[in-house]
């Protein structure tokens, strides 16, 4: 499996210099990369489109302000990704996903697409890492909802 952090040095270093949490534990590069990991893994059942999913990742928190409430933070991911929208291989319909799936991630309920659906479950699967209970109301994809279910995060947890 490719990973975008591996394939895009230029985002990561561009990230790593302009998010102001990058290094944090819990919205930072290391919850990116389980992000991407866990929508990558749920894309295999619902066809999601790994390439805007492994770049939601890398966008959806990085322009958080703090680790606290952020009201706007999905809203400034998914313009900052506009924004840089050169450094990455995307096309037009990709961006727009890309888009709507930052801005909507926080709250966002009733995907529009396959795509989005695995993005906002790849977040909210790795809620755990705030010592956090998965609430299955807001998962969207049957593989996600059933790991919520069952408790049995192992297809993940590695």
């Amino acid at each position: 499996m490719k990973y975008l952090w591996e394939n895009n040095k230029e985002l990561v270093n561009q990230l790593q210099r302009e998010s102001k949490l990058f290094h944090s534990s819990i919205h930072g590069f290391k919850h990116w990369r389980t992000v991407e990991k866990n929508g990558l893994y749920l894309s295999q059942f619902n066809g999601g489109d790994p390439l805007v999913i492994s770049h939601f990742a890398y966008f959806h928190d990085c322009m958080r302000v703090n680790e606290h409430r952020d009201d706007g933070h999905g809203l400034r991911g998914g313009k900052y990704a506009l924004k840089n929208k050169d450094i990455l291989e995307l096309n037009e319909h990709q961006l727009d996903l890309l888009y709507k799936a930052c801005t909507g991630h926080t709250g966002g309920r009733n995907p529009s697409c396959d795509t989005i659906a695995c993005c906002w479950d790849a977040d909210r699967l790795d809620i755990i890492r705030v010592d956090a209970k998965p609430d299955l109301q807001w998962y969207n994809t049957d593989v996600a909802r059933d790991m919520v279910i069952k408790n049995d995060f192992t297809p993940i947890d590695n």
